[in-house]
């Protein structure tokens, strides 16, 4: 693994980018990362990428698993999570590796971590570069409020892939965070609200893709956000579990 050099003080943080098919876009977001927050470990997890997603990620230096098939987000990020168990980390940091997550912002996930578990970046609480339209719209607006409502937090972007979990976050999701891609972070975030998690958001900007496909359009996202609520419902009926920080 390429190893950071570490600041006295400062937690051992490991961000996690899931990958499939970004050989575009890859390379520069982790040179971005690098050069913004030269401090952090970085583990890309590619996610059977049919390009060079692997090669190139490598190239740029970053420490790559390479998935032996295309299993999904939900899979991709639980193995990223339970490398970061494994090897003691203080903190996981979900990046997407496309560039739409400035890791500038990852100070402002960090600090927020002083009074939760788990952090989420929105898109929506405080900046007005990033627009979503139609029912795509209402269905994030719809889910926010139940987040609201089971919380106690006020949220506005649940989900939003750019988030910090401190080391009960870790363990929470490493038993937790579903494998399949039916609204994973819906899931696993209910899940930690009711496991007694303390979630909450902060106000962070956003980029348009750098390069590549996005992987699902207008209409598949609003079929990911639809099966979300199907997903919130789901975690609403399990059983409670929670763990607890090394």
């Amino acid at each position: 693994m390429n190893e950071s050099s570490q600041p006295v003080g400062k937690p051992r943080v490991l961000v996690i980018m899931p990958a499939w098919n970004e050989e575009e876009a890859i390379g520069a977001s982790i040179a971005d990362l690098r050069a913004k927050v030269p401090w952090v470990d970085l583990v890309v997890i590619n996610d059977g990428s049919t390009d060079n997603t692997s090669a190139v990620a490598k190239a740029a230096g970053a420490f790559v698993i390479d998935l032996p098939y295309n299993m999904g987000v939900g899979a991709a990020m639980r193995t990223g999570y339970k490398y970061a168990q494994r090897m003691d980390y203080d903190v996981a940091m979900q990046m997407d590796s496309d560039g739409q997550h400035p890791p500038e912002y990852i100070e402002v996930l960090l600090r927020g971590l002083e009074k939760a578990d788990i952090v989420i970046g929105s898109r929506f609480a405080e900046a007005d570069n990033y627009e979503v339209k139609g029912p795509r719209k209402w269905a994030m607006g719809l889910l926010s409020v139940m987040f609201t409502r089971i919380s106690g937090e006020k949220f506005t972007d649940v989900t939003s892939g750019f988030r910090a979990v401190n080391r009960r976050g870790i363990n929470q999701y490493c038993e937790f965070f579903p494998a399949e891609y039916l609204g994973d972070t819906i899931d696993s975030t209910v899940m930690a609200i009711r496991a007694g998690c303390r979630v909450i958001q902060v106000p962070v900007q956003m980029r348009e893709r750098q390069g590549g496909t996005p992987s699902s359009g207008p209409l598949k996202s609003a079929v990911y956000l639809v099966r979300s609520f199907f997903a919130f419902g789901i975690s609403m009926t399990r059983k409670k579990a929670s763990v607890e920080e090394n």
